[in-house]
């Protein structure tokens, strides 16, 4: 079984700045991509920004590209999300997660964290 413990969620103004970690108890860390997913109220779980094994590929949602940055540290079995210049609309609960590829559907990743609140007011 592999957790996945999310942290730096929290409150911040229009404008602001979080980095999202994201601590993984899997041995080979290295060889699996993470991603960082979203679910606002009321809304579906939507795709933010995934990083491949190497940390050589990423990808992320044209709604924070240039905004948010993921990366990761192998040796650590972290994996970062640093959000810059966050909107009200950034507002929701973002998850943490791992799988063997780097892509931007659910159903490719194997295992969830439980999800840190971050909330952007105006």
């Amino acid at each position: 079984q592999v957790q996945l413990v999310e942290s730096g969620g929290g409150l911040v103004q229009a404008g602001g700045s979080l980095r999202l970690s994201c601590a993984a108890s899997r041995r080979t860390f290295s060889s699996y991509a993470m991603g960082w997913f979203r679910q606002a109220p009321g809304k579906k779980r939507e795709f933010v920004a995934t990083i491949r094994w190497s940390g050589a590929y990423t990808s992320y949602a044209d709604s924070v590209k240039g905004r948010f940055t993921i990366s990761r540290d192998n040796a650590k079995n972290t994996v970062y999300l640093q959000m810059n210049s966050l909107k009200p609309e950034d507002t929701a609960v973002y998850y943490c997660t791992t799988g063997p590829r780097a892509v931007g559907w659910e159903d490719a990743y194997d295992y969830w964290g439980q999800g840190t609140q971050v909330t952007v007011s105006s």
